[in-house]
């Protein structure tokens, strides 16, 4: 027992730390995500439901399973998601052709929404792009493209 918990001494852990993908992609997530959330604020939506608001509205009607894949998000979650912002009157979701099919559409007051959260959403993205820098900002969005690619297999 002693030699395995060698094995997991501090500097291995502050290595692990270091080097860990889904450590440190997990932590710039959770800290990008409140910086959106910070610029977004005063149009009362989150970062989530903006993205799930464009990628619906770029894509018209559009069926759950599709959204939910195309997001990378599970089912019940992008649900759930999807819940709100209809309570909200932002969505309108339908039956489909197969009545098992759930089709997803942004509304009129949720196009409004969107249009409205869109300047707000460029401030913190101008602000994101300034800081990194054109090259690093696509070479991040790159790898990220990568990433996700590499971890869906």
């Amino acid at each position: 027992m002693e030699d395995k918990q060698a094995t997991l001494g501090l500097e291995k852990c502050r290595q692990i730390g270091r080097s860990c993908g889904c450590y440190n992609l997990r932590r710039a997530a959770r800290v990008i995500t409140r910086f959106y959330e910070n610029y977004l604020r005063p149009s009362g939506l989150k970062p989530t439901q903006f993205s799930v608001l464009m990628a619906v509205h770029a894509r018209g009607p559009i069926p759950l399973t599709k959204l939910a894949d195309m997001t990378v998000t599970e089912r019940s979650t992008l649900t759930r998601n999807l819940n709100v912002l209809e309570k909200k009157g932002f969505m309108k979701i339908t039956e489909g052709t197969d009545r098992r099919e759930r089709l997803i559409e942004i509304t009129d007051i949720g196009r409004e929404v969107l249009i409205n959260a869109l300047p707000l959403w460029e401030q913190a993205q101008a602000h994101i792009e300034k800081e990194l820098g054109k090259d690093r900002m696509e070479n991040l969005l790159d790898n990220l493209e990568h990433i996700t690619a590499i971890a869906r297999n």
